[in-house]
């Protein structure tokens, strides 16, 4: 107990000496951890700023299976900020509540097959926003060719005529020639960076452009002239679609309308007489001509989708 003064001193001194090594080793792990964020934040792998994710165990989990690859793919196509593990709760949500809302008003049958619709649906849904997106680049094509005619033209590499539109144009042609320039950023070719957007957004316009780009920086020649020209079909393209459009709109209309009277008359059925519905669906020959007529429509409504899918 005499040393008491001298271990005390001991003492302190140590716990300091711990104290800045780990004040050390903290700044540094978070100076390595900036370093990474700011890394992956410019390839695109991270956005800074974002929401909270949420249910990142089951993102975790459905990553790692065939199925969450396929919806991961998806998702990135069609530019939704959401995880695979977002998408997979909130379309099993939905399926529930399409079982059990269903069921309440017309029948637990109908339940099941708004359920197997919503199954559906939900990748429908992804189908969807990949095509309106793709759409809205399209729209921006001429542009996109007009600001790289315009680069090129003043003596401008391609891989930097790509990198001022990334600058030039709006959603979604931003985000997708971003991903274009931080791959050629990284040491990708440029087949490589630009066959990866045709195969996010499938479409003849972008292939057609990409295809001369590719052309053009293997072999060489005439690229402002042939953007130019590219620009000016491309133009012409855009109207004819948007005509079609307008002119195919009622009866892309009809085909939603159909399925929705179909519903209706169900409705009224059961309005009719309650439990109408549950006393048809309680028998197997009632069963089965529920999902003749549900076959029906949904032929119907497939007929005429492919009727009114025109090429351009």
């Amino acid at each position: 107990m005499d040393n008491l003064p001298l271990l005390t001193i001991g003492v302190t001194l140590l716990a300091g000496l711990f104290a800045v090594i780990g004040v050390h080793i903290f700044t540094s792990g978070r100076a390595q951890q900036q370093i990474l964020v700011d890394r992956m934040s410019q390839t695109g792998q991270l956005t800074i700023g974002g929401r909270t994710r949420r249910f990142r165990g089951v993102d975790r989990w459905l990553r790692q299976t065939d199925l969450g690859k396929r919806i991961e793919r998806k998702i990135a196509a069609t530019g939704l900020d959401l995880t695979p593990g977002e998408y997979f709760v909130y379309v099993v949500a939905a399926l529930l509540g399409l079982y059990f809302v269903v069921g309440s008003i017309f029948a637990s049958f109908f339940g099941l097959i708004a359920a197997l619709i919503g199954l559906w649906g939900g990748n429908a849904f992804l189908n969807y926003q990949r095509a309106k997106r793709t759409e809205a680049f399209i729209n921006q094509l001429p542009e996109l060719t007009r600001v790289l005619a315009n680069a090129t033209q003043a003596g401008l590499a391609l891989r930097t005529a790509i990198s001022m539109a990334v600058d030039e144009l709006d959603e979604p042609a931003h985000e997708e020639l971003r991903r274009v320039a931080d791959r050629l950023a990284v040491g990708h070719s440029l087949d490589d960076a630009m066959n990866e957007l045709v195969e996010r957004l499938p479409s003849r316009e972008l292939t057609v452009l990409v295809s001369t780009l590719i052309l053009s920086n293997r072999a060489g020649g005439t690229i402002v002239s042939s953007l130019r020209n590219l620009t000016g079909t491309l133009e012409e393209r855009k109207e004819t679609r948007r005509e079609v459009t307008t002119l195919l709109s009622q009866v892309k209309v009809t085909a939603v309308a159909v399925p929705i009277l179909g519903l209706g008359f169900l409705l009224i059925i059961n309005s009719m007489r309650a439990g109408a519905l549950d006393d048809m669906t309680a028998s197997t020959p009632g069963r089965i001509a529920v999902l003749a007529a549900a076959g029906l429509y949904a032929l119907g409504f497939f007929l005429i989708s492919r009727l009114t899918r025109v090429r351009i």
